[in-house]
């Protein structure tokens, strides 16, 4: 099966700016868990899965992206393998959390399930995690104008480059469907202090980014970059906030 690869272009990009997923959320996936054997689903390079392998005794984790893996952190529980989330090659039966963390709205949704069906155990935990766009926190006019110039990018410059997929993150995950008991998931945000180069870079690892530049040239992610640094000159750390979608359910 051939995949949408997004990030492969931009991997190393990816491993240095991509935000840290909150300990609260490991924690919970741990405590929901009924064991300790882990399948981060789409990993990326792995920035859930050496969090997730500090509660777990092992962690499988797999992507389709070679480039995405070679970029990965390495960590003595923690098995990363090139291999689609809709055939995994798992055993059967042999996990007692699957998770996908900012990935699931690339899927084949139908095969996916069929997976997550096939690898966990009963009773397992199935949680899908996702982050949609940051907000610089703060009653500050410069937060409030830095806020304003990413998502107007976001909208009318990176808007038209956005894959298909994109809209699950910006609905919540609304329409992709556990077909298993809901497990409640509390209020979670991810934050971070990030200075004005480590929020432009982030922003360069959009797939709409990519696909922009690759498009028509980096002229207009230059120009935000020009727009932050009249209105972020010292690039001081700043507060950023990303609310989390959780989706929990009980295998």
């Amino acid at each position: 099966m051939t995949f949408a690869d997004h990030f492969s272009t931009i991997a190393a990009k990816y491993a240095a700016y991509r935000p840290i997923y909150p300990l609260a959320l490991v924690d919970l996936l741990a405590r929901e868990a009924p064991g300790d054997a882990a399948w981060d689903v789409g990993c990326g390079n792995g920035q859930l899965s050496t969090l997730l392998a500090e509660r777990f005794a092992h962690v499988d984790a797999t992507d389709p992206a070679q480039a995405q893996l070679d970029a990965a952190t390495p960590h003595p529980r923690v098995a990363y393998r090139r291999a689609p989330a809709e055939a995994s090659g798992l055993p059967a039966d042999s996990v007692d959390l699957a998770v996908a963390a900012q990935a699931a709205h690339w899927f084949d949704w139908p095969r996916f399930l069929a997976e997550v069906e096939r690898v966990t155990r009963r009773g397992a935990l199935v949680a899908l995690v996702s982050y949609g766009k940051l907000v610089l926190e703060g009653a500050d006019e410069v937060n409030d104008e830095v806020n304003d110039e990413i998502m107007r990018y976001y909208r009318d410059d990176a808007g038209p480059y956005w894959p298909p997929g994109r809209v699950h993150v910006e609905n919540g995950y609304r329409d992709l469907h556990l077909p298993w008991p809901a497990v409640e998931a509390p209020p979670l945000d991810m934050v971070a202090r990030w200075t004005r180069e480590e929020v432009l870079g982030y922003v360069s690892t959009w797939s709409a980014t990519a696909k922009l530049v690759e498009t028509v040239g980096p002229a207009r992610f230059d120009a935000l970059s020009r727009r932050l640094a009249e209105l972020w000159p010292g690039d001081e750390p700043r507060l950023v906030r990303w609310p989390l979608t959780v989706k929990l359910a009980r295998r």
